[in-house]
């Protein structure tokens, strides 16, 4: 699926997510994480994307403060947080700016 000039991959849970970035094998240059998700929360997820590929970028949405889960995954690394509601304008800028990062290093 192509959505603004993306190509684009849906994962319904992070079990699914994980299996996705496997089956990639490091083709996925950016990854939008929800803190709640069905089976796998957004910390465990994280963890096993980011063994799958080290490189890949991690925006981290969720409708959480800054605390708890939320400050342990940006900790960690994770590269952006964007809190819901947010825009498509202020996604689309985000995932912008962290792509074009990526092409710059």
């Amino acid at each position: 699926m192509t959505k603004f000039g993306y190509n684009t991959i849906l994962a319904h849970s992070g079990e699914e997510a994980v299996a996705l970035s496997r089956r990639e094998n490091g083709r996925i240059d950016l990854i939008i994480l929800d803190m709640v998700m069905p089976g796998m929360d957004g910390l465990t997820a994280y963890e096993r994307l980011k063994e799958i590929n080290p490189k890949v970028k991690v925006i981290l949405s969720s409708g959480y403060s800054l605390t708890g889960g939320v400050k342990e995954i940006l900790d960690k690394g994770c590269d952006e947080y964007i809190q819901k509601p947010f825009s498509l304008s202020q996604l689309s800028l985000i995932t912008r700016e962290l792509l074009d990062k990526k092409a710059d290093s």
